[in-house]
């Protein structure tokens, strides 16, 4: 852990952007030769054939070079070095703080309650680093969680008191009180807030106030940790979080202790190995945006259309047994008419060929059509000004159409609404 108030710096790339050790380059950013031999050290130790976080190469005119991949999120260095990478997004006018805010809109689209009332209009992007954000979410659930109420617990003591109470544990009272008879070595049970749940909380406030660079952010931390003065610090994470029981008397308790899990495991969707990084909270691109569109064609079908997500009725082949199953993304059943909706995070562009669109993602749309006999059969992507026509059809002559549409991240509501339309599906604004 750093020390507090030491000076760290944040480095920020989107996807794709790149780092290299010490060298200035028009291409890249120069990480501290220390810092880049740590990061180096923590993609050796975590990127696998399923995972791939970043990526390593080497050119002669710079030397080594770490590139993001399509894992978003923030890297908190041992040393305190935060590095942020951000989702590529192409738009008129699109800054940084427009891309964070816009990757945290589909953070909150997860399946985790950790992110679900994400307030990102209140959130200061241009000011304050990802972690630092993060940061302030949890603060700010922990002052909420201190205005209902600590909750207290019968916890076991075993103490030896002056008074008998409880039960008497006689090889400990006879270890520690043969010669001093007023003592009694006894287990009985304390009411008090020195439960799992307020150990973590405070173990997670005091490892932030230690980690920020924000001012406000470490004087809301130290404030909070007044509210903690009968509780110890965690002494077994692992075993507390075991011990947590988050019945309905404890449900307002969920999202800070969802938070400790994150801060405190310093991990998201995996668990990555290694000294050289504090906190890593990486996501996945891809699932990020099938999950932010799914959640906005939730929002904006109308009364007695069926959204399923992921749907499994189909496979490939069906006999001798159902093999190579087909997964599409999105399924939209209405009046007797299919639509499919498969989502790709991939920046299509003029120059590409096929604009870019892979042609093991065209086998698997005509899959979708011929089995699901769908009316239509959508990819879409994220909007990209390097596309001119964003018209584009593609006609088999079997009666096999996949329509390309896109997505513009700065208004998905407007695209998403516009795309139903095209659908003539009913649309709740």
């Amino acid at each position: 852990m750093k020390p507090m108030n030491s000076y760290t710096k944040t480095y920020t790339v989107t996807e794709y952007g790149g780092f290299t050790r010490g060298i200035k380059s028009y291409d890249y950013q120069a990480l501290p030769k220390k810092t880049f031999d740590a990061l180096e050290a923590f993609i050796l130790a975590n990127n696998t054939d399923a995972v791939q976080l970043l990526s390593l190469s080497a050119r002669h005119s710079v030397g080594k070079i770490i590139t993001a991949k399509n894992y978003v999120g923030l890297i908190e260095m041992s040393d305190g070095t935060v590095i942020e990478i951000l989702p590529k997004i192409l738009g008129d006018g699109i800054t940084k703080s427009d891309t964070k805010r816009i990757f945290l809109e589909m953070l909150k689209t997860l399946k985790d309650v950790t992110f679900k009332d994400l307030n990102v209009s209140n959130l200061q992007t241009d000011r304050l680093n990802l972690l630092e954000i993060f940061i302030k979410m949890f603060l700010d659930e922990v002052t909420i969680l201190t205005k209902q109420g600590l909750k207290a617990a019968y916890t076991p003591v075993e103490a030896n008191e002056r008074y008998f109470k409880g039960k008497l544990l006689a090889s400990q009272n006879i270890k520690n009180n043969l010669v001093d008879k007023g003592r009694f070595f006894v287990c009985y049970e304390d009411f008090n807030i020195n439960r799992p749940e307020n150990r973590l909380i405070k173990s997670t406030l005091r490892f932030l106030r230690n980690t920020t660079n924000d001012a406000r952010n470490r004087q809301n931390a130290t404030r909070l940790l007044t509210f903690f003065d009968g509780v110890e610090y965690s002494t077994n994470i692992d075993s507390d979080f075991s011990k947590c029981f988050l019945d309905r008397s404890m449900s307002h308790y969920s999202k800070a202790l969802s938070w400790c899990r994150v801060l405190l495991k310093g991990n998201s969707f995996t668990a990555f190995a290694g000294n050289e990084v504090a906190i890593a909270l990486l996501f996945p691109m891809e699932k990020l945006f099938e999950s932010f569109v799914a959640a906005k064609f939730r929002r904006h079908i109308g009364s007695g259309v069926i959204l399923r997500t992921q749907d499994v009725r189909y496979s490939l082949f069906d006999t001798p047994v159902r093999a190579f199953s087909l997964r599409p993304d999105i399924v939209l059943e209405f009046e007797g008419r299919i639509v499919i909706v498969d989502t790709k995070w991939k920046l299509l562009s003029d120059d590409a060929q096929n604009i870019g669109i892979s042609q093991s993602d065209m086998y698997q749309m005509y899959a979708y059509g011929k089995k699901y006999k769908a009316k239509r059969i959508v990819l879409l992507y994220p909007y990209s000004d390097a596309v001119n026509n964003t018209n584009i059809k593609y006609v088999s002559n079997d009666h096999v159409e996949v329509d390309i549409e896109f997505v513009d991240l700065k208004n998905p509501d407007r695209s998403i609404t516009q795309l139903l339309a095209k659908f003539k599906m009913p649309i709740t604004v």
